[in-house]
């Protein structure tokens, strides 16, 4: 038996939604990564719930990478569960989900998207920036609270203004003026309501 190469199996590689018959998988590649503490674990109800979330690429052997789209506001949504099986990372996959994402994200009038990751390198060569996760505080009491890390969050918050929207970010965002002689770069992300 001839064993077939990576470029060979990304010949066959499909991004498409994910489906209630992919949970098992799903489930499986995210927890993987969850069991090394750089992703929140996944339960199967969760997934369940959030499947119209996810976005998939699968190959003839399964899935293989997944990532999601998770919305809360009207103009932001998160990029979270991003996962590439390691027999297929560095390969363009990761940057194919985001950017599948990403135009899903348009589709809905979205003025931008935010990421907690561990490699912010990503990120920004997919033109992401830092930003403060104290700007981002629905993420921090919608999910956060459940999350082992909460008192010490070693993440970095990253965010993108999305195309279509950038006029419209730019007006709705705080502290984009910058003091005279400042070098500080400021990073233009609408206001978010705060859960209390």
């Amino acid at each position: 038996m001839v064993e077939e190469t990576a470029s060979e199996r990304e010949t066959e590689l499909v991004c498409r939604k994910a489906r209630l018959t992919d949970i098992a998988e799903l489930l499986a590649l995210i927890n993987r990564f969850a069991a090394r503490g750089i992703m929140l674990p996944r339960t199967e109800f969760e997934l369940a719930e959030n499947i119209r979330d996810f976005m998939v690429i699968v190959s003839r052997s399964g899935l293989v990478a997944c990532g999601a789209l998770h919305f809360y506001t009207a103009q932001a949504a998160e990029i979270r569960s991003l996962a590439v099986d390691s027999r297929f990372q560095k390969h363009g996959l990761g940057r194919r989900l985001v950017q599948a994402l990403e135009q899903e994200a348009e589709s809905y009038g979205l003025a931008g998207l935010f990421a907690f990751t561990y490699v912010p390198d990503f990120f920004r060569k997919l033109g992401y920036h830092e930003v403060d996760r104290g700007e981002l505080p629905l993420k921090a009491w919608k999910d956060c609270l459940r999350c082992p890390k909460f008192q010490a969050c070693d993440e970095i918050a990253m965010w993108k203004t999305l195309g279509q929207q950038a006029g419209e970010t730019a007006r709705l965002t705080r502290g984009t003026e910058r003091p005279a002689g400042s070098t500080q770069q400021t990073n233009p992300v609408p206001l978010l309501p705060i859960l209390r």
